[in-house]
């Protein structure tokens, strides 16, 4: 075995360009694997700590009048819970309104939420801190859809509990950034006491946002949905991402591969006197084909260490700097940092060589099969038997 791949990497060398042609091709689908597969692990992680940061805590127990999907539930989606059942809860109450800027109508969603929470990176925080009779705190998105600055006033209309309408001036106390679209577009985050004043629910809430050490026990009228649950939309985004993304590189390392199994067809049609002069010489067929193997699974280790030389700076740069891609995420409504910074895992990187390596050498094999059918006398006058 040794000798075959002492004579396979001779040989290798000996073909000059056409050795580094077929490397280069096959490296360059060995770079993109990684990187794609990195940017969706990187976007993955990103958006999973963003969400848990922002919206999702570590679960939320639910009202089970209350369905997400249905904003018609909203209405009728609260209830009352114990107060020694709320340890490590933070509430949040949702009720819908109208707000009118500029002369404009939006429809909203107002959430009532405690302003000495610390659960989620909500800065409710400023809630407390304005003197405003209505404060309120906006996404930046909502900002500027609503054209709307910190200080400004704005009227919104809501109704109580009773379907009675009623309105007053909100005053935006602070302007967050964030990027989770579903606490930001086409909301308004207020006191959760102020809310509950406003529509006449006393000590109604929606949903409650879990931290760390919550435990949960079951409730009566209450669904406890897990933090898994909750990104269940988020990763199955994901897997989708990775299977589009598969076709990609998939469709690179085929012609990475293509290249290599022409070259070893070729090979083995201008050798065949070589071919035969192993044999005469007392190598076995399957030796022979193992020589031609190894010549081309050779080709995936060039690929790889090509693709170290000019892959790892590219690569580490993007992991360092980031690919920015603006809004795009916002606009279509999935968590999507508007830079993100690509993640690569010992287990990828070694996953993605040895998927390089066994492709490479199957190629090599599929060809080389064609020797042990081989006459030795007509391969050394050059004929195919």
């Amino acid at each position: 075995m040794k000798l075959a791949f002492h004579l396979a990497y001779k040989n290798l060398m000996g073909a000059g360009l056409r050795t580094w042609l077929n490397a280069g091709v096959l490296s360059f689908a060995f770079i993109v694997i990684i990187f794609y597969n990195g940017l969706i692990d990187g976007w993955n992680q990103q958006a999973k700590v963003d969400g848990i940061n922002w919206e999702w805590g570590y679960g939320h127990l639910v009202n089970d009048n209350y369905d997400e999907f249905d904003s018609f539930s909203i209405e009728d989606g609260h209830g009352q819970l114990e107060q020694s059942k709320q340890k490590n809860l933070t509430p949040i109450l949702i009720r819908q309104g109208n707000i009118y800027p500029n002369g404009r109508l939006m429809s909203i969603r107002i959430k009532g939420i405690d302003p000495n929470q610390t659960t989620v990176y909500i800065p409710s925080q400023i809630l407390k801190q304005s003197d405003a009779q209505y404060p309120v705190i906006i996404g930046q998105r909502m900002a500027e859809s609503a054209k709307v600055a910190i200080g400004d006033q704005v009227l919104m209309r809501w109704r109580d509990k009773n379907g009675t309408y009623d309105a007053a001036t909100i005053t935006i106390a602070g302007i967050f950034e964030t990027t989770v679209p579903f606490v930001d577009g086409g909301q308004i985050w207020i006191s959760i006491d102020k809310l509950r004043e406003m529509t006449l629910l006393q000590d109604h809430t929606t949903y409650f946002v879990a931290n760390e050490q919550y435990s949960h026990s079951e409730t009566s009228g209450w669904e406890f949905k897990t933090q898994k649950y909750l990104m269940r939309e988020q990763t199955a985004l994901i897997n989708v991402k990775k299977v589009g993304g598969s076709i990609l590189y998939g469709v690179l390392m085929l012609l990475g591969l293509l290249a290599i199994f022409d070259t070893q067809v070729l090979s083995i049609f201008r050798r065949q006197k070589e071919i035969g002069t192993y044999i005469a010489m007392g190598m076995t067929r399957w030796q022979v084909v193992r020589m031609f193997t190894a010549e081309g699974g050779m080709y995936s280790v060039f690929a790889t260490i090509l693709g170290a030389i000019y892959g790892i700076p590219i690569l580490w740069y993007l992991s360092v700097k980031g690919i920015s891609f603006g809004t795009i995420g916002a606009e279509a409504g999935i968590i999507m940092a508007e830079k993100m910074y690509p993640i690569y895992g010992i287990g990828l990187i070694l996953f993605t060589i040895l998927i390089v390596i066994l492709s490479a050498t199957i190629v090599s094999f599929l060809p080389a099969r064609k020797i042990a059918r081989m006459n030795p006398v007509e391969a050394l006058k050059g004929k195919i038997s």
